[in-house]
């Protein structure tokens, strides 16, 4: 199946499963009409499959060592391309970054195989805002010496996040005017 009909696929899915009417409170703390509930898609098999699968391709050129991001969106989309990845010979390894670190066991912020200095590092985020949520990821993830070099998102709200990511080659899958919002 080529990129363009996965990608078709995927949109479809989004629209059936995660698009929910109604008034909602974002992360961001503004108020929307709309709510894109992205882990209807992400923890699906068919949803999570297409975005990995998808995601695989638009990092394939870049080298990638590590992928992640805020949880709890990144979480199964960085697992699911983790997994794939694996067929490849070129392994990358997945990571979670934590919303706190916790006051007991590791009390990491960062979990998973250790992201060491120079690694190249893609994030990943079901649904972006205004991207204050991946940028404290990725301030944490710089603080090891990573170097992010690519952001990726499910669905991007145009809410100001392109701007605040600009720096990170931000790369949404899709844009609110794709759903017909």
């Amino acid at each position: 199946m080529d990129e363009l009909m996965l990608k078709e696929k995927l949109l479809k899915l989004i629209q059936e499963k995660a698009v929910v009417r109604g008034e909602r409170t974002l992360a961001s703390g503004k108020v929307s009409n709309y709510y894109i509930d992205g882990k209807q898609v992400t923890l699906s098999a068919q949803g999570l499959f297409l975005t990995a699968k998808l995601i695989l391709h638009m990092i394939q050129a870049i080298g990638v060592d590590a992928i992640g991001g805020p949880s709890l969106g990144a979480d199964p989309i960085a697992a699911a391309v983790s997994l794939l990845s694996s067929q490849s010979g070129k392994p990358i390894k997945a990571f979670i970054v934590r919303k706190e670190a916790k006051d007991h066991g590791m009390q990491k912020m960062i979990e998973g195989p250790a992201l060491e200095a120079g690694d190249k590092v893609v994030m990943v985020e079901d649904v972006i805002t205004t991207g204050g949520s991946v940028l404290k990821a990725i301030q944490e993830v710089e603080k090891l010496g990573a170097k992010v070099v690519k952001v990726i998102c499910l669905v991007d709200r145009n809410e100001g996040a392109a701007e605040v990511l600009a720096k990170y080659q931000y790369s949404p899958m899709f844009a609110l005017r794709d759903l017909a919002l």
